[in-house]
């Protein structure tokens, strides 16, 4: 938290791996810093890749490994949001995966701390054919690369409901923090 704060952010979205944080321990963290926006969503470990998700309850119906399509199913009918995390990492076929079911992401994740100027550009190409948005993400596993990469929202987010609202109306846009690294370079 205090490092978010170092940083300039003026919110962190803890998306672990398969995992939803309890409301209580993410109060107990905005605890530490009261500046601070802090929310949960979920990086889900999907059969055709990671996915982040935000607005769900819990994650009964979403273990790792269920198919995309079950996902987006899912992720709607809780009017939450899905973003896709690190697109074309590791040789995924990404263009496979929105050939197959359509530009169904609220956003990619365009910039993160594990997207390399190569999947930025196959990303930026999908952009130009399907619409959806671009975000930017940290995607930090340690705190040296907390706001590498952010998005900055179009007006303050106070909760859960009104990030998912914003992600889906698509009002926002990546950036780049002053502080590196900036893997896949900078961005705005």
């Amino acid at each position: 938290m205090r490092r978010a704060r170092e940083v300039g952010l003026d919110g962190v979205v803890i998306t672990d791996h398969d995992f939803l944080w309890p409301d209580d321990e993410v109060a107990d963290l905005a605890a530490l810093a009261p500046d601070l926006l802090v929310l949960s969503g979920a990086e889900i470990s999907a059969r055709e890749g990671h996915f982040l998700v935000f607005g769900l309850p819990h994650l009964g119906d979403v273990g790792p490994g269920i198919p995309l399509a079950d996902l987006v199913r899912v992720v709607r009918g809780h009017e939450g949001a899905i973003v896709a995390a690190h697109p074309y990492r590791w040789e995924q076929d990404f263009d496979a995966i929105v050939d197959r079911h359509g530009p169904v992401f609220d956003a990619v994740e365009l910039v993160s701390n594990n997207v390399s100027t190569q999947t930025r550009a196959l990303a930026t190409a999908l952009l130009n054919r399907h619409p959806m948005g671009a975000t930017g993400s940290s995607d930090a596993h340690e705190p040296a690369t907390l706001g590498c990469y952010f998005t900055r929202f179009e007006a303050k987010i106070t909760n859960i409901t009104e990030f998912v609202g914003a992600l889906r109306g698509r009002r926002y846009r990546p950036a780049h923090g002053e502080h590196g690294p900036w893997v896949s370079g900078p961005f705005g």
